[in-house]
């Protein structure tokens, strides 16, 4: 059988056309680069056209890419040794620049963050880096979204997730929170013995004032006591009885 060359030729078009069509997802973009030229903007999503080898594809995700920088040894300001790891939220914004400016801008952001971490968390003390958690990943997010704005990248997010303490200076810190929770216990507990000792001192007056109000309140006692059924024998020693008993003492050493 034979072939005519026009048909022939037809038919390597039309293959050629086919293995010129492209599919790019909703989040994908494609940069196309024309005899080595790129153009000016990148294509997608949906069907393109390729025409290889003249040009030359390369797919771009623009979802956000979560990335783990692995630990890192930090020294802090006051010179304790800690682990410190962290996760990088970032996306594509100008698929172009992310290809063309730097070789890699995954590898690229990563050894950017995990240099940027160690910078920034040894310039504060361990305390800080404890408690200052939101206020640090602020810092780091803007330094990172700063350096990686050349490459077209956009780092919406940088939290540290992970400090990693020496056992000593974890037991160290348990034994200033012990203490420091005594101290506070301790000063609770005087606050109460002189909130106590005011409303003793004004619940004595009123019963100075009102003499029958010491036998009401030990007729009180006696009824909560026999409530209670036990065998408590109660022997009121009056105040005056005292009072009476220090006078004639007093009257005869004065005399002597």
């Amino acid at each position: 059988m034979n072939v005519s060359p026009i048909a022939l030729f037809g038919l390597i078009l039309v293959l050629y056309l086919i293995s010129s069509i492209k599919i790019l997802n909703e989040y994908e973009r494609g940069v196309i680069f024309r005899l080595g030229k790129l153009l000016p903007h990148s294509k997608g999503p949906g069907v393109i056209l390729v025409f290889a080898p003249i040009d030359r594809i390369v797919r771009v995700s623009l979802r956000t890419i979560v990335m783990d920088v692995p630990p890192q040894d930090v020294i802090t300001r006051d010179n304790v040794s800690v682990k410190v790891n962290a996760v990088v939220y970032f996306r594509v914004m100008e698929p172009g620049r992310a290809i063309v400016e730097v070789e890699n801008f995954h590898y690229a952001t990563s050894q950017l963050a995990q240099t940027t971490l160690r910078s920034v968390l040894g310039q504060v003390e361990l305390d800080g880096l404890l408690s200052e958690r939101e206020r640090l990943n602020q810092d780091l997010q803007g330094i990172l979204d700063q350096n990686t704005d050349a490459w077209g990248i956009k780092v919406s997010a940088v939290e540290v997730k992970h400090v990693d303490l020496p056992p000593d200076m974890q037991r160290a810190m348990a034994r200033q929170a012990e203490a420091e929770r005594e101290k506070r216990a301790k000063i609770i507990h005087a606050e109460g013995e002189f909130t106590a000792s005011k409303q003793l001192s004004q619940a004595a007056a009123v019963l100075a004032s009102e003499p029958n109000a010491i036998t009401l309140r030990y007729l009180q006692t006696l009824t909560e006591i026999a409530s209670e059924k036990n065998s408590t024998i109660v022997f009121p020693l009056p105040v005056e009885l005292l009072n009476m008993l220090r006078k004639p003492s007093g009257a005869s050493e004065s005399s002597t």
